[in-house]
């Protein structure tokens, strides 16, 4: 059982699928968006502890470094 449509309602079909097509690629956009945003932040927030960690570690040696020409000068 075929049905035939109007030519307006043809025109409202297809209208209607264009503007479903271009909310998906919106919304395919949209994530990939996000997503590479997240990658992003965690990048930053690896980075970041590991300036820290090695921040803390040159501090503890120069610390070392001192206490172990104070005591050979003491």
């Amino acid at each position: 059982m075929t049905e035939t449509c109007s030519k307006s309602r043809q025109q409202a079909e297809t209208a209607w699928g264009s503007l479903q097509t271009e909310f998906f690629a919106k919304n395919n956009a949209t994530e990939e968006l996000q997503s590479v945003a997240q990658a992003r932040d965690a990048k930053t927030l690896r980075l970041r502890e590991a300036r820290l960690a090695k921040e803390q570690a040159d501090r503890m040696s120069a610390t070392s470094a001192l206490r172990a020409k104070r005591t050979k000068a003491g």
